[in-house]
């Protein structure tokens, strides 16, 4: 296990005991089960609305640094790590509204690593997502900013979930997984392991720390979220 994000909750009990006639109920024979693709394109909907609302308007001083953070935020893709954390609300009784704080703030924390990933310091990527790099548009300098803002912006976000006694603990799931022994440890990981014969062990822990640490804290959080006394 590389990250503990949830010894203070009861919650990965009931996500591990959700299984038919447990933690959920299955739809009836009658009535038409939601497709993955279907779900996706309303996490796509309402995430994205969410993000709209808590992000500041490009309009607003300091204006670059807004068109900055919505140019890589607001770029597409999947939304699966906000999907995850909406699904785990879902799964023990919450609704996505209970889990939106965590759905926009994954969702926010995953774009900033995007963005310093693509640095030259870094990966040195020119396109993402089929259009050029944040620091390809608006220079290096104002790309680090844009990704320090929304790491910043990510756990204000947090902070203004209706459930305050479980805000506490999501933030200190989503800290870990982010962090150094989750998704920033990996990114070390995989700098270090440039220009060095690749091991299936090292391969490994690359992936568990740099991808499914923030994967695996967006279900732990989203599901915190969501639970109910």
């Amino acid at each position: 296990m590389i990250v503990d994000c949830h010894s203070e909750s009861p919650v990965r009990s009931r996500l591990d005991a959700a299984a038919p006639g447990k933690g959920f109920v299955l739809p009836s024979a009658s009535s038409q089960p939601e497709t993955a693709a279907t779900f996706l394109e309303r996490v796509r909907t309402f995430v994205d609305r969410e993000l709209d609302r808590h992000v500041p308007a490009e309009s607003e001083s300091p204006q670059t640094l807004h068109k900055a953070m919505r140019y890589s935020l607001m770029a597409g893709g999947k939304r699966l790590r906000p999907a995850l954390a909406l699904a785990a609300s879902e799964v023990v009784g919450g609704s996505f509204e209970d889990a939106a704080p965590v759905a926009c703030a994954v969702e926010m924390i995953h774009t900033y690593s995007l963005i310093h990933d693509d640095l030259p310091a870094m990966d040195d990527d020119d396109l993402r997502r089929g259009r050029p790099t944040c620091h390809k548009v608006f220079g290096e300098a104002m790309a680090i900013l844009a990704g320090d803002a929304l790491l910043t912006l990510a756990f204000e976000v947090l902070t203004r979930g209706a459930r305050t006694d479980q805000i506490p603990h999501v933030v200190r799931t989503v800290a870990q997984a982010a962090g150094t022994a989750g998704m920033v440890g990996g990114q070390v990981l995989d700098l270090e392991g440039e220009g060095r014969p690749a091991t299936l062990e090292s391969v490994r822990a690359i992936h568990e720390w740099k991808t499914a640490a923030l994967i695996r804290g967006s279900c732990v959080a989203g599901a915190q979220a969501g639970e109910h006394p």
